[in-house]
């Protein structure tokens, strides 16, 4: 009997029940995220549309300019013998065109390609030209007339200021709308204008030197070839160093530094522009020249360097110290 009782205690006590399995396990949720601000979506897609390092500037868009160059020159040759050889004068508006484009379309070009992309968006550089042009043309046509008629013949006097200033009225409305997109591109944006007056001035005298008394196809020539080659250093560069500073001018916290190189661009430009017309000195106008080429050189070179350093960074790290206001022109 008593080891029946000590085998009944040796016994193990039974073991507690057991949860059943269906009962509800603790689930852990993860949160979502919460949305970025919209300064950093912001910059996120400007980081996604900016160019890229291992996605270069197509070559054939960076050297553009030259091959314009190239064509246009080619182009111009092309039609002026055509138009020789088959007596048509249907080909006259396309021969004065050409002519009249070649030279100022190669620098409008060489200012808005960059070595990683365009400095203003095109449809923009587009309509600049092609109104700038029609508008100056007909504003400024329209006030020497009024100038010539009220002060004779020293109404030359006031075509550097009516044109300088008709050219700048296409701009200003740029500026005005479409500032944020054409950051850092007044240089392009004055050249678009100037280009598109310069063409169409060249085409009427270019028309005009065929219809002369002593004119004919050789004085055509002659006026297309030396006006395309001057361009550069009349319309295109003083309209280009104007607008140049007014965009500097908007986009510097240095506001009495940018007041000054406006009105010192405006000045220049009007000045040079009324020396070239009041004089016949080859000597004068070679100096004249040499000024113009050399500042819308340094201009393009300059805001080149601009953009790069604005826009390269956003293909890497962040956005350039310029665009978070971290540096100051």
């Amino acid at each position: 009997m008593a080891s029946q009782h000590f085998s009944a205690a040796q016994q193990p006590a039974p073991a507690p029940p057991r949860a059943p399995d269906s009962a509800p396990k603790p689930t852990h949720t993860a949160s979502p995220p919460a949305p970025a601000p919209a300064k950093a979506q912001a910059q996120t897609q400007a980081n996604a549309q900016a160019p890229r390092d291992d996605a270069p500037y197509p070559w054939h868009l960076r050297f553009a300019w030259l091959l314009a160059l190239v064509l246009g020159v080619l182009a111009y040759v092309a039609t002026f013998v055509l138009m020789l050889l088959t007596g048509n004068p249907m080909m006259l508006p396309t021969v004065l065109l050409v002519g009249a484009a070649a030279i100022p379309l190669t620098v409008l070009l060489l200012a808005q390609s960059s070595r990683i992309g365009p400095l203003v968006p095109t449809r923009i550089v587009l309509v600049t030209a092609a109104l700038g042009g029609l508008f100056t043309i007909c504003a400024a046509g329209l006030e020497e007339s009024i100038a010539g008629l009220l002060f004779g013949r020293a109404s030359i006097l006031l075509v550097g200021i009516i044109e300088e200033s008709a050219k700048l009225v296409v701009p200003l409305l740029v500026l005005a709308l479409a500032h944020r997109v054409t950051r850092g591109g007044g240089i392009v944006i004055g050249i678009a204008a100037g280009t598109g007056f310069a063409v169409l001035e060249t085409m009427g005298y270019g028309f005009a030197a065929l219809l002369a008394r002593n004119g004919g196809l050789g004085a055509l020539d002659a006026t297309l070839i030396l006006r395309g080659i001057l361009v550069p250093a009349g319309h295109v560069a003083w309209t280009g160093a104007i607008c140049a500073a007014l965009w500097y001018l908007v986009e510097t916290s240095h506001k009495v530094r940018g007041v000054i190189a406006l009105v010192a661009a405006y000045a220049g430009a009007i000045i040079l522009h009324t020396a070239w017309d009041a004089t016949a000195s080859g000597a004068l106008h070679l100096l004249i020249g040499v000024i113009s080429v050399g500042a819308l050189l340094w201009l393009i070179v300059a805001a080149h360097r601009r953009f790069v350093r604005r826009v390269a960074p956003a293909a890497g790290a962040g956005p350039a110290p310029e665009s978070r206001g971290e540096a100051r022109e």
